[in-house]
């Protein structure tokens, strides 16, 4: 399985749509261990209005584990064959971590503002 953070220096970027890039981990759910690690750039501009969403789930990500989100990010994700945890924050490898020793629940907060011109 593939998880997607909106990253920046490692840590969970706050903001889903300005992110540096985004870490990707795989995952073995099984014996609860992270398999690799890579990066995906992220769009220029604001993520929210990019192809993001169906560049990960190319990419085989199925699960996006965020900081704030709009719903219509959220949409876009699920849309996308991506289900979204929101709420997250601190080290990209111990929130996916936590996520897979069931300590993680989606917060149902989005962001309502921001500064893309949309």
């Amino acid at each position: 399985m593939k998880i997607a953070l909106p990253s920046r220096d490692n840590i969970i970027d706050s903001h889903f749509g300005h992110c540096e890039y985004f870490t990707v981990i795989t995952v073995d759910q099984e014996t609860k261990t992270i398999l690799t690690q890579e990066k995906i750039e992220s769009p220029a501009g604001c993520g929210c209005k990019s192809n993001i969403a169906s560049v990960l789930a190319e990419a085989g990500v199925t699960l996006m584990l965020a900081g704030n989100m709009g719903d219509g990010a959220v949409r876009v994700l699920n849309h996308s064959g991506i289900e979204v945890i929101r709420g997250c924050s601190g080290n990209t490898e111990t929130v996916a971590q936590n996520w897979l020793t069931g300590t993680l629940s989606d917060s149902g907060i989005g962001c309502h503002e921001h500064n893309c011109d949309h």
